[in-house]
């Protein structure tokens, strides 16, 4: 459309006239059968090299990388070459009209040069994403593009300031009378530019917003997942410039997001998940206090010969199906595991959480344990639950402390656990935490008979399930 700008404008000078002559329409019509199919061939050299590996589904080298993120200003230079070549068939062809035609020609190629390289670039950008996202996928950007202020302001300049600048200066050329004679007409080249500043500042304003949008729209999309708990969400990354930077920076944050949750989870596994919860909520101060709490205490019997006879593959599968059990039971009625200990494991009822029935969950849990941990071949056990006050929270130095309770209750669970292991129903409970429990679970129990534990100057009254209840006459 400049060149037709240029054959339709008419000029002052030896010659005068128009330029739309026999010679010059024929260079024009030469000029787009072969710019158009070289714009394209050198589309294919450009992109040629990038598109080998990106079929190929390899990893480019750092050569690669930055050949393929500069297609964009390679393409732009074919477009530049092919408006020289052009301008300078046209000015060959009219070497004979004047230096005002020569100055007609240099504006026109300057023009439509600047319009098209704007456009190719904004295209080619838009095209090559998938390219420049495998060129970009962790590296960190080796070419870096223009600023979106800069592309901004130049797709302005160059597809709606330099179509408009275009007719300014065909008026005040006018008005001065060179290169383009005073008085002549100029409706038509007017008219061929405003065309050409509304279809190319529409189709620039398009491309530039579609290069924030676009990405704008797949964040805004991965912003949902990641509400919505979908740590995994991504973003292509396309672009070397703030969006680009943005883009990065999104997935740089989901998978922080992403390494947060695996600690989370892997810390809640080893101190247990509510003793994890409170550690954040209260950034790692568990100030301990004095509260009351149900107590179940599990050990199995003779592990130490098993552990001498059975190799230690095997020891460890059995010790994993027994601590699986006993956690599973556990955390279903509402306690947690405050730790393994070789081959028996302490279970707390009332901290960190609080329940209503401690006790009621204590003793279910241990009927539980009961009926699963008898039905595994070659395990024997004993469990023991009590009752009372201790103190709850952390123990240790500065840098490494562990959530913890400390108190008689824990004592005795651990004794009457021991007892356990040689009645037939191997479970034991003291009478306080019976009574403290509620009618439906005390039920369950039968209550009677003492006996003074290991460590202890008083007797403890002694509770069993009600299905084993014989043995404490």
């Amino acid at each position: 459309m400049f060149a037709l700008v240029v054959l339709l404008t008419p000029h002052a000078g030896p010659a005068g006239g128009s330029l739309l002559t026999t010679e010059n329409i024929v260079i024009l019509g030469a000029a787009v059968l072969v710019g158009v199919p070289g714009a394209f061939l050198g589309g294919a050299l450009t992109l040629g090299p990038a598109l080998a590996w990106f079929s190929a589904e390899v990893s480019p080298n750092d050569r690669q990388r930055r050949s393929a993120l500069r297609i964009p200003l390679r393409q732009g230079a074919v477009h530049i070459l092919i408006w020289t070549v052009a301008a300078v068939a046209f000015v060959v062809a009219n070497r004979d009209a004047g230096g005002n035609v020569q100055v007609l020609i240099a504006v026109a190629a300057g023009l439509g040069a600047a319009t098209t390289c704007c456009m190719g670039y904004l295209l080619s950008e838009r095209i090559l994403r998938p390219i420049t996202q495998s060129a970009l996928s962790g590296h960190p950007a080796s070419v870096r593009r223009p600023r979106m202020m800069v592309r901004l302001v130049a797709v302005w300049t160059l597809c709606t300031g330099v179509p408009v600048g275009a007719i300014a200066l065909i008026v005040v050329a006018r008005e001065l009378g060179w290169p383009i004679t005073s008085g002549t007409p100029i409706d038509v080249p007017v008219l061929i530019l405003a065309v050409v500043s509304l279809f190319a500042g529409l189709r620039g304003t398009v491309l530039i917003s579609r290069s924030v949008s676009d990405p704008a729209h797949e964040l805004v999309a991965a912003m949902g997942e990641v509400e919505r708990g979908s740590i995994d969400a991504d973003v292509p990354v396309y672009d070397t410039s703030e969006v680009g930077r943005l883009q990065s920076g999104f997935n740089t944050m989901v998978r922080g997001l992403a390494e947060r949750e695996r600690l989370r989870d892997l810390f809640g596994r080893q101190v247990g998940r509510e003793v994890a919860r409170l550690a954040l909520e209260s950034d790692g101060l568990l100030d301990g206090r004095v509260q009351d709490v149900a107590v179940l205490f599990v050990d199995l019997v003779g592990s130490t010969m098993m552990a001498a006879a059975v190799p230690p593959d095997e020891m460890a599968a059995l010790l994993n199906d027994f601590f699986r059990i006993v956690a599973e039971t556990v955390e279903g009625n509402g306690g947690f595991i405050n730790k393994f200990e070789g081959d028996a494991a302490l279970a707390v009822f009332g901290a960190p959480q609080r329940v209503s029935d401690a006790e009621g969950s204590a003793l279910a849990a241990a009927r539980g344990l009961r009926r699963a941990l008898t039905a595994l071949d070659d395990i024997d056990f004993g469990i023991g639950v009590s009752s009372g006050q201790v103190f709850a929270g952390k123990i240790g130095g500065e840098h490494r402390y562990e959530y913890t309770v400390i108190g008689d209750p824990v004592n005795e669970a651990a004794r009457l656990t021991e007892l356990a292991k040689s009645r037939s129903a191997r479970v034991l409970a003291s009478s306080v935490t019976v009574a403290s429990a509620e009618s439906a679970e005390a039920a369950q129990w039968v209550v009677g008979g003492a006996a003074v534990l290991r460590g202890r100057a008083e007797a403890t009254v002694l509770a069993e399930p009600l299905s084993a209840g014989a043995e404490l006459g």
